[in-house]
């Protein structure tokens, strides 16, 4: 047994959770998962993981050293790739994450027909609306909505989407419909925690950007969320238009102050920087391109 097989080891039992479902994974024995542990941390002269009869957890030292173990494997199963000149014979572990609602109705469906491409393949997809450290947290690809900030990686645009103000033709009928974002004020509005300014919507007024002030008896972390809680008459809601351009184009949804400007944010795919990506990852890459730009 090699070090990078008691690196492989340690990885699957941090994603499995268990000695018992990382050696299945692996087609290994329980005893011989965990021997290959306790010989890579001797070798380290750290513990990587807490253990107890009910679970286990990553330690600080095993926290720094499992980001950097994956990208290893990976750098490892890049050089391979590189000797290999078919590169339709995709193989290994794509890591991927992306945000909940966005990933439910996009990346999931793409995973699926890739997955039928290359079947050897095996894609770790992980959706969430928290931000993710793509290289500390051992991911392959992420997906971000929004402007990028972190230079250090590499970024391929998918597309774009604009946030829209939506109620339900109950609640206009109900309410009235504000008719510029002052009068946001007299109604009730979904407050969504994922934008960073949560208690505000962000418009362009008169050419210049400008966050209103709203308010409301519920706020979310979810865009699916917010437009459900449209859908119910409850409020308005201000989503991305891929969430909510379904309902409005079948009248279930009314699009409210179509007129006045709104946020724009870019899709892009992130990854590392890394010469050796390995060649599922650019793949990968370049199928959502097209799937998004179809």
């Amino acid at each position: 047994m090699d070090t990078l097989d008691r690196m492989r080891m340690f990885v699957a039992v941090t994603e499995a959770g268990s000695f018992t479902a990382a050696g299945e994974q692996l087609g290994l024995s329980k005893n011989l998962v965990s021997k290959g542990l306790a010989e890579l941390e001797d070798r380290l002269g750290a513990r990587l993981l807490h253990r107890t009869t009910r679970s286990l957890s990553l330690t600080d030292a095993g926290q720094r050293y499992l980001g950097r173990c994956k990208q290893l494997l990976d750098d490892f199963e890049s050089l391979e790739d590189s000797v290999n000149a078919d590169e339709t014979r995709l193989r290994g572990t794509l890591r991927v994450t992306a945000p909940a609602t966005f990933g439910e109705l996009y990346i999931v469906s793409s995973a699926v027909a890739f997955a039928r491409l290359y079947p050897e393949v095996t894609i770790d997809l992980r959706l969430n609306d928290r931000f993710v450290d793509i290289v500390a947290e051992g991911f392959d690809l992420g997906v971000r909505i929004g402007h990028l900030s972190d230079s250090s990686l590499m970024a391929r645009k998918l597309g774009s989407t604009e946030i829209w103000v939506v109620a339900s033709p109950d609640y206009v009928a109900l309410n009235g419909e504000p008719k510029n974002p002052a009068d946001l004020q007299h109604f009730n509005c979904v407050r969504d925690t994922n934008f960073r300014a949560g208690n505000a919507w962000h418009f362009v007024i008169d050419g210049a950007p400008q966050d209103v002030a709203v308010h409301g008896p519920i706020l979310v972390n979810s865009a699916r969320s917010g437009r459900d809680i449209a859908l119910g008459g409850l409020a308005l809601a201000y989503c991305p238009d891929y969430v909510v351009r379904g309902d409005v184009d079948a009248g279930r949804l009314k699009r409210i102050m179509p007129h006045v400007p709104t946020l724009k944010l870019p899709i892009h795919a992130i990854h590392s920087n890394n010469r050796h990506l390995p060649a599922r990852v650019r793949a990968f890459v370049t199928f959502l391109s097209e799937r998004m730009t179809e």
